[in-house]
């Protein structure tokens, strides 16, 4: 927990454009729904990232201490291929294509969507539901939507009438600022079009045909749930007709983030949601990331640098230092020159968060108080959360962090003695260092074995050293290396650390 109860957190609400002071309906009940993943293939960096930044809010919330409950959908059925009206259920053609059960095809890749969360330090969200596993609720929804007249049925399908929608006062397209005259020019002649009032009404309840192979029976017919429809009913199940915060990608604010405000504010008469977050995609040296260019890769590739764009293998913990270099709204280009910046600074921090869990205060007489020093450590303390209030700013957090990093190591290799600062602040710098690193923002030591076996070859390395036996020291720097390890031989100690 932080020293104060809540902070002056401000996040960038898309919906209002600008940064909001962040005020919960029910402090210190925070209700957050983040779309999750559509799980026909393997999760993709894009899909990372979103999920990363949402995490930073989930621990950040926590640790100001407020009460999430975070909810993160599973899309099993109702995503079609181009993510429009018409088409094959993205699952439903993996499902074919592989000759198996739709149901495989959502476990293979949930189960791949897990563990990949899992190798980020992803934290689980509170609810993980499903759409398939919403059903009941899905036609109830478009039961009452059409009992209030903001939707109709036609040829078995039912659509959401988004003209009288709009004329009881509403906005259809405030969230991405588009205007319906230009959708309308915009929009394409596409089969099924001949039974929508409008162009631009979309799909509560989709009609299926005999090849689609996800179907379920309803009052108007057998089919499947419109892909807006889903998280809206899941999102309101859970965290009420009103919350505080959506989030997912910026490729979802339209249409998919837009239908969902106009089916809740019309379910509810409420608008659903007081604050809308997007984040920023990515792109490779420059270029927008896509499979289409060759220059997409999978998290596994970036793991074993099996890929011909990486010059080698990057760990999962310095892709998540990488990704949280930049703040959330911003474009994120991945190249191999910042992937091994970002190596060496995730391993300067892995070896502070070492260090800082070993230093211990010893308090001695004649020691003056460095006033300086204890004032830019407070100040990097406020300043890391200053950045963080500043909407998740994780890249200015990182600099404070590193301010903090180097008074740490000054302790550890005694050019500072802790008593200049006193026992108070020490245990501040030292507590506030770690939570930092591995509960705010989330990263975790990546030893290559464990650290009673690495303290017992140093123990041998001190041993061979004093008895001059330097063939077996230069044997032991040799096996420390090969773990990516160094050994750091000083006047003051010998100690291991993590190659940076």
């Amino acid at each position: 927990m932080a020293e104060t109860t809540y902070q002056p957190l401000k996040v960038y609400n898309t919906l209002t454009r600008k940064k909001d002071l962040f005020v919960p309906i029910a402090a210190p009940y925070v209700g957050m729904y983040v779309c999750g993943p559509t799980v026909y293939n393997n999760v993709h960096l894009g899909n990372v990232r979103t999920f990363l930044s949402f995490d930073i809010l989930f621990r950040y919330l926590t640790h100001i201490g407020y009460k999430v409950r975070y909810v993160r959908n599973i899309t099993d059925v109702g995503h079609l291929v181009g993510d429009g009206e018409e088409g094959e259920d993205k699952i439903g053609k993996m499902a074919k294509l592989q000759k198996v059960e739709p149901m495989e095809i959502v476990q293979l890749y949930t189960n791949d969507f897990h563990d990949v969360s899992a190798m980020f330090n992803l934290l689980p969200p509170s609810i993980e539901p499903t759409a398939t596993g919403h059903l009941i609720e899905q036609i109830e929804a478009v039961q009452s939507l059409i009992d209030k007249g903001m939707a109709y049925e036609s040829n078995g399908s039912v659509y959401f009438d988004i003209t009288k929608y709009n004329a009881a006062g509403n906005e259809y397209g405030k969230l991405s600022g588009r205007v319906l005259e230009d959708l309308l020019n915009e929009t394409r002649e596409l089969d099924g079009q001949a039974e929508k009032r409008n162009p631009l009404d979309f799909a509560l309840w989709k009609k299926a045909s005999p090849e689609h192979i996800m179907q379920w029976n309803s009052p108007w017919s057998r089919g499947f749930p419109g892909w807006h429809l889903e998280c809206t009913c899941m999102s309101a199940k859970y965290l009420g007709k009103q919350f505080d915060i959506h989030g997912g990608g910026m490729d979802l604010k339209f249409p998919h983030h837009e239908c969902e405000i106009a089916q809740g504010t019309a379910l509810t008469d409420v608008t659903p949601v007081r604050y809308w977050m997007h984040t920023n995609m990515l792109t490779v040296n420059g270029q927008k990331m896509s499979k289409s260019l060759g220059n997409s890769f999978l998290p596994a590739e970036l793991f074993s640098g099996n890929h011909e764009l990486l010059d080698q293998a990057y760990s999962p913990m310095t892709v998540r230092f990488f990704m949280l270099q930049s703040q959330y709204r911003s474009t994120l280009d991945f190249s191999n020159d910042a992937l091994k910046a970002a190596h060496k600074g995730y391993k300067r921090l892995a070896n502070g968060l070492r260090v800082s869990k070993l230093l211990t205060y010893v308090h001695e007489e004649g020691i003056e108080p460095d006033e300086a020093k204890k004032a830019d450590i407070e100040k990097s303390i406020e300043g890391f959360y200053a950045a963080m209030n500043d909407d998740l700013n994780t890249s200015v957090a990182f600099a404070n962090l590193f301010s903090l990093l180097k008074y740490i190591n000054m302790l550890n290799m005694g050019q500072l003695k802790p008593a200049a600062l006193g026992e108070a602040l020490f245990t501040r710098l030292k507590d506030r260092f770690v939570v930092f690193y591995e509960d705010v923002l989330g990263l975790k030591e990546e030893p290559a074995e464990g650290h009673e076996v690495l303290d017992g070859m140093l123990n041998l390395y001190r041993e061979y050293k004093t008895a001059q036996n330097y063939e077996k020291v230069d044997q032991i720097r040799s096996y420390f290396k090969q773990q990516g390890l160094v050994i750091r031989d000083t006047k003051v100690k010998i100690e291991w650390a993590y190659e940076e």
